[in-house]
């Protein structure tokens, strides 16, 4: 079994960005109020984010391949 990885608001910002996909620990801030970001745990004080809910997130927020900007979204 893998032991999951938790990162805090800044380290989940900081991979997503590594990743190509630029993200502001402020705007995980501001979704984990409003919705639409990735499923987080709290761990005391402080939201913590697994790589497995933030592969989620990535792949519930890219669009499918694309030929064209004709094609439909």
């Amino acid at each position: 079994m893998n032991t999951p990885t938790y990162r805090d608001r800044r380290e989940a910002a900081r991979l997503l960005t590594e990743r190509g996909l630029k993200t502001s620990w402020k705007t995980l801030q501001k979704m984990a109020t409003t919705g639409g970001g990735p499923e987080y745990q709290i761990f005391g004080n402080r939201a913590v984010y697994t790589d497995q809910a933030l592969d989620a997130y990535v792949e519930r927020k890219l669009s499918a391949p694309r030929r064209s900007t004709s094609e439909a979204a």
